[in-house]
């Protein structure tokens, strides 16, 4: 298997003041924003719980450098928080409403971490991701993400994604096949459990 478990060394001492404060107006943001607009797809990760698992990519040497992206964004939290450590940080999202206030959520706390409305998927994997399943939610019918930010998948040394469940398989797989060797995917999967991952070799 090109995927390698990673198990880096979480503090589980609580953030510095400005990333709690950053925390506690984002948790504020979400509430509002989901009594105002319904998004049947948006189901918020464990914010704190991905700054412990990325802060300990930080100060480690299990990552290969600091580019930093997010598949499926959301409200950009997750994002932020990686700016937040001094990763060249960005997050893709199919829903524009929620590109607007993850802008807006960056812009507010001087963080330069940068969002794009579109589709995680890579350009020529749509067949792919189409010819594994149906899905709840992962749709490869939006603007090409990648494009706009001057990346390719391979370029990405950490990304993170809370898939539901059954996108996880497909989410993992396109990692493996797209992302680069040495990069990382780190995945929340409920219940304060996440999973970290290093590609070790390309997929044949």
């Amino acid at each position: 298997m090109p995927l390698r478990d990673l198990t880096p060394a979480v503090r589980p001492d609580p953030p510095p003041a400005d990333v709690a404060r950053f925390l506690r107006e984002a948790d504020r943001r979400v509430a509002r924003f989901q009594e105002e607009v319904v998004i049947p797809g948006f189901v918020p990760s464990d914010p704190a719980g991905a700054f412990r698992v990325l802060r300990a990519l930080a100060d480690s040497e299990q990552i290969r450098g600091r580019r930093f992206c997010e598949w499926g964004s959301g409200f950009g939290v997750v994002t932020c928080l990686a700016a937040m450590l001094e990763f060249d940080a960005c997050g893709i999202e199919v829903e524009w409403q929620l590109v607007d206030e993850a802008r807006r959520l960056a812009e507010d706390f001087g963080l330069s971490a940068e969002f794009v409305c579109g589709s995680f998927v890579p350009p020529g994997a749509e067949g792919r991701v189409h010819a594994a399943g149906q899905y709840a939610w992962l749709t490869t019918e939006a603007d090409d993400a990648y494009r706009e930010l001057g990346l390719d998948p391979d370029d990405l040394d950490v990304v993170f994604a809370y898939p539901w469940p059954d996108e996880e398989g497909v989410t993992e797989e396109l990692f493996e096949r797209y992302g680069g060797v040495g990069a990382v995917l780190v995945t929340f999967r409920g219940g304060g459990e996440f999973r970290v991952r290093r590609k070790t070799a390309r997929r044949r």
